[in-house]
């Protein structure tokens, strides 16, 4: 950083997986950053207090351990850091247990993002990252998904409340002139990943010799994008800030997915190179050097058959295009699987 006074940065869910990397990220490069993470049971909490001794090796980290949906409990974060930045990746994720515990969701999905919008109305930060999904693509067949597509139709709750954070941002972004960029993350793996994930459950199965669940029989495909491309993509476009103009613009009609009426933009990051499911097992187990007991399953109610990205805006606003392939990026996981669990593998 070159700039005399240290910027700050406000990341809720700092102990979760992506949270993790781009707190990481931001340290060092020279920023604040105060981590905002309930330490929710839904995975091992063990997980996230070790990702969070990393953060914790860097003085201008500040740590909260509480609920994002606390009433005004962010509103009084803010009031005290006056954050420069926000990254708002708190959420209760999973497609599946979002059909056994819906409650979850609407708690810290909607209610979440409405103390983290209330905040910033009252205390506005020069710009506001907000995590959605590929699934709020929903039932959309038209592929690779461009962030222009129709997106009306999910498929699980917890895309709808994604996709209903997105609606919520840009209300406020309208209202209260609050520059607002939402992303629309495809499959994330890579180290330091969550262990309810494919690549996790798939690895720890296949080296106990236990069997993995393999949906839809595996006629699935997704648009993988490894945890480093990610943060490179998030990292670049702090500062492309979105700033409101007019349907009079004479580029008005070629201006990226750019709201007309809030300086707001939905933004997709991906591989944009889907993938097929065995292709993906067929890495872990090149990785491993094990072969997989595969359980045949048809596919899951939430579950979409395929995901795609279109990330050409991505590139025309930072000029950076995701280039991990899926090979490197696996071993990349098992290498850091085998080594913080203490694991030899045969």
């Amino acid at each position: 950083m070159t700039d005399i006074q240290q910027k700050t940065a406000v990341v809720t869910g700092a102990a979760g997986f992506i949270g993790f990397h781009i707190s990481k990220r931001l340290l060092d490069e020279g920023w604040r950053v105060v981590g905002f993470d309930c330490m929710s049971d839904y995975y091992d909490v063990s997980l996230k207090h070790k990702r969070e001794s990393i953060l914790f090796g860097n003085a201008s980290y500040r740590s909260v351990h509480e609920n994002v949906e606390t009433k005004n409990l962010l509103m009084e974060l803010f009031a005290e850091e006056r954050p420069d930045l926000v990254i708002h990746l708190a959420a209760q994720a999973g497609v599946r247990y979002s059909i056994d515990n819906p409650r979850a969701y609407l708690e810290s999905n909607i209610l979440g993002t409405f103390e983290l919008l209330e905040a910033a109305r009252a205390y506005p930060p020069r710009h506001m990252l907000l995590a959605s999904t590929s699934s709020a693509y929903g039932a959309n067949e038209v592929m690779p998904y461009k962030e222009t597509a129709k997106a009306d139709n999910q498929m699980s709750f917890y895309a709808a409340t994604k996709k209903s954070t997105e609606n919520m941002a840009h209300s406020y972004s309208h209202l209260f002139n609050l520059p607002t960029t939402m992303f629309r993350f495809f499959t994330v793996y890579g180290p330091w990943g969550r262990p309810d994930m494919a690549l996790f459950k798939f690895t720890k199965a296949i080296l106990t010799g236990e069997p993995i669940d393999v949906y839809n029989h595996g006629e699935m495909s997704r648009d993988f994008t490894y945890i480093d491309d990610l943060v490179n993509g998030m990292w670049l476009l702090i500062n492309a800030v979105p700033k409101s103009f007019s349907k009079t613009d004479e580029n008005y009609q070629s201006h990226d997915n750019m709201s007309p009426v809030a300086p707001f933009r939905v933004v997709n990051i991906g591989n944009s190179k889907p993938e097929k499911l065995t292709d993906f097992i067929e890495a872990i187990e090149k990785s491993l050097g094990i072969a997989a007991i595969k359980n045949l399953m048809p596919i899951q109610a939430g579950d979409v058959p395929a995901t795609w990205a279109d990330t050409s805006l991505l590139e025309d606003l930072t000029g950076y295009r995701p280039k991990t392939n899926l090979e490197d990026g696996v071993r990349s996981f098992v290498r850091w699987y085998l080594n913080f669990y203490q694991v030899e593998c045969q």
